[in-house]
């Protein structure tokens, strides 16, 4: 089984760079297979656009862990922006005394810090990326 995490965006190539940026993840490139798809009819010019120079999907990436053994991110293009808070988030959790320079990382790639948790002995930092959905850094 794998899991995927699937993110509502304006935005996707944009949204993208922010987290694989912030995650060490890599961006998911395969323009032989867009490619294929527009040879094969499945696809129109109107469905692509070249992004970084590589022929890509309009309204749809992803990225990926290296490893493949952390989720794979996908972002998708809606009509509407964010309005209300997510009822879902990723929740990251760093190693000791790792948590403010990746909150620094993340506000340097375009997140805004909302506020600080704590529960008990826990603290953590809630952001939101360039489009808004929340991230929680502990």
């Amino acid at each position: 089984m794998k899991i995927q995490v699937a993110f509502d965006c304006t935005e996707p190539h944009q949204v993208v760079k922010f987290w694989a940026d912030l995650l060490g993840y890599e961006i998911e490139r395969d323009p032989a297979f867009v490619q294929q798809m527009l040879d094969l009819g499945h696809a129109t010019a109107d469905d692509t656009l070249v992004v970084d120079g590589v022929l890509s999907w309009r309204t749809a990436t992803a990225c990926s862990h290296p490893d493949g053994v952390l989720p794979r991110l996908l972002f998708q293009e809606v009509p509407e922006p964010k309005t209300v808070k997510n009822r879902t988030h990723l929740d990251i959790h760093t190693g000791p005394g790792e948590r403010d320079g990746l909150v620094a990382r993340a506000i340097e790639l375009g997140a805004t810090q909302l506020w600080v948790g704590r529960q008990g002995p826990q603290e953590w930092i809630t952001l939101a990326d360039p489009e808004g959905n929340e991230l929680c850094i502990s």
